[in-house]
């Protein structure tokens, strides 16, 4: 293991890396003993591949990630490359009227952004966007929850987020921010229809005032029940289902 090199920890998101045959993978770690049907196919797709399998002592696997639910199985890969902020956008208006991104504003917990990553993965969306400081990074417990998506959805990195916005309404983007407040439009009520960036805030302030005010429309999710806010990857997946919905019809 070199230190270029990144973990990508669970049997899920090892699986998902492996059947992605662009995948730069050095080797596969499974801890000693472990056995069944899991291990049978991540040493399968491995050895379909070339690539090495080395079964290897817990405590040597815990010991390089001490933190991280990696269920026995690791897989090693060249570092994590964030995307081209321009190659995201030429990917997303090649489906004209139909573009979808995800702007992140200072997520800062690792579970929440691999979920989102694998929820908008899931819903089609064509890059995630976030910002170099005061926010979560992709890291190897932000690929466990991932679970693979990462493979399937870039992630762009930029050092304003405010800037990178006015860059993307100028591409001709509609900036969509959201919102818990009773007042905003409700996103059953918005025409999707359009190359869209959705906003989605930090876990306990929201979309922050200065993003909010880039937005061309807020939208928030109507309550009907007595809880009051949902997980942002939960937040997420509501919204992009309605915004797979409306474009279906």
């Amino acid at each position: 293991m070199n230190r270029n090199s990144r973990l990508i920890p669970g049997f899920q998101a090892v699986r998902e890396s492996l059947l992605r045959e662009e995948m730069a993978i050095q080797e596969i770690w499974i801890t000693q003993g472990k056995k069944g049907p899991r291990v049978t196919e991540i040493v399968h797709i491995a050895e379909r591949r070339h690539i090495p399998v080395r079964f290897k002592r817990a405590s040597e696997v815990s010991r390089v990630l001490p933190d991280n639910i990696h269920q026995g199985f690791i897989a090693l890969v060249e570092g994590f490359h964030y995307a081209d902020l321009d190659q995201i956008v030429e990917r997303a208006l090649k489906v004209q009227g139909n573009g979808l991104l995800i702007a992140v504003d200072h997520i800062t917990d690792e579970g929440n952004l691999g979920a989102l990553i694998r929820t908008a993965a899931f819903f089609g969306s064509h890059g995630m966007v976030i910002p170099k400081d005061r926010s979560a990074g992709v890291t190897a417990r932000v690929l466990k929850s991932a679970a693979g998506a990462h493979n399937y959805l870039p992630v762009a990195k930029v050092v304003n987020l405010g800037m990178t916005l006015k860059f993307l309404d100028k591409k001709g983007f509609w900036i969509i921010g959201t919102s818990v407040d009773e007042d905003v439009l409700s996103l059953y009520e918005f025409d999707w229809k359009r190359d869209v960036v959705l906003v989605l805030g930090n876990e306990q302030k929201g979309v922050s005032p200065s993003i909010r005010r880039l937005c061309h429309q807020v939208i928030g999710i109507p309550v009907t029940g007595q809880v009051e806010s949902l997980n942002v990857s939960v937040a997420g997946g509501v919204i992009l289902s309605e915004i797979k919905r409306q474009r279906a019809n």
